[in-house]
């Protein structure tokens, strides 16, 4: 079994302080007052006195000023807000990841890692990163908030047009979804998906079926993408026992099939029920087998259903 990953080490996260007690360092050791100062950089008093206790930043224009007084150049006056301004963006961001380990514990981690999904995810510094970041950084999302508003609130319907909230498992299943738009993400096709295309290659798709080829999947893979389509095999996860998706990933119809099926009739009956989703039904709906989620259209599924039926006895 996989093993968790560090979730939170706050000594990893050096201090940085405002630029402001670099200002207050230098004031007292020229021996220059407030007054005098802010007179001579041609800025407020009140200005001056909020950058010293650290609640204003220094703008560009202030480090220019402050240059000519100080002799500190303005690009070091810069790097130190800049530093600064980061050093509190991270620490918000460890706050938010910290909390953020209740949604985290509802994936099922180790069963994902030992799939090797999470691959290649590390931090800056080349190491393992901790269980809430790898997960947004799986789901290209900064936060769990992210994750809720695409997978459960629908809040980018163009992208994603059903909400996993009603379903059984809404975590696993989204993993499993993720997983498969990477892969299909590693597949390049240049030529765009038309029906004809599709409906030219259903002989062909009917004849592998029928010799029982042990490479199967290769082959469907490449006569698919003449059509325009990426065919993807991801594992299923124990939760989550998704057989198959139909759905448009960035213009580009894609499916999705579990890797393994109790039957090869299975197998093809899933295949050719998404392909009928392909044909028959538009670019903005998602449709997955063996999963009831939100607002799913029964009138196409049965449409899908009859699709497979009939191929199935060609």
């Amino acid at each position: 079994m996989a093993q968790t990953r560090p979730f939170f080490d706050p000594a990893k996260l050096p201090v940085v302080y405002h630029p402001g007690e670099t200002l207050d360092e230098k004031l007292q050791e020229i021996g220059m007052g407030v007054k005098e100062f802010a007179t001579r950089v041609s800025k407020p008093e009140k200005t001056i006195i909020a950058v010293l206790k650290g609640n204003s930043s220094i703008t560009p224009d202030m480090a220019v000023a402050f240059e000519m007084v100080t002799k500190i150049p303005a690009d070091m006056w810069l790097r130190l807000q800049k530093n600064y301004d980061e050093f509190l963006a991270r620490k918000k961001r460890e706050k938010s990841l910290k909390e953020g380990l209740q949604w985290a514990n509802k994936f099922p981690y180790a069963e994902i890692a030992s799939l090797g999904w999470f691959s290649g995810i590390t931090d800056s510094h080349g190491g393992a990163k901790n269980i809430v970041d790898t997960l947004c950084t799986f789901f290209a999302v900064s936060s769990p908030k992210g994750w809720e508003d695409f997978y459960l609130n629908q809040r980018l319907r163009v992208a994603f047009s059903i909400t996993l909230a009603e379903v059984c498992d809404p975590y696993a299943l989204s993993a499993w979804l993720r997983q498969g738009e990477i892969q299909a993400s590693e597949i390049s096709i240049n030529i765009t998906y038309k029906s004809i295309l599709l409906r030219g290659i259903l002989d062909q798709i009917s004849e592998i079926r029928k010799s029982g080829t042990p490479n199967r999947n290769e082959l469907l893979s490449s006569l698919l993408a003449i059509a325009g389509i990426k065919l993807v095999f991801t594992d299923t996860l124990s939760s989550a026992p998704v057989k198959g998706c139909a759905r448009y990933i960035y213009g580009i119809p894609c499916i999705q099939l579990a890797k393994k099926f109790e039957c090869e009739a299975d197998f093809w009956n899933t295949l050719f029920h998404e392909i009928g989703h392909i044909l028959l039904h538009g670019k903005k709906d998602i449709f997955m087998e063996n999963v009831n989620y939100g607002n799913k259209d029964l009138k196409k599924e049965k449409q899908a259903d009859e699709f497979a039926a009939l191929w199935m006895t060609k």
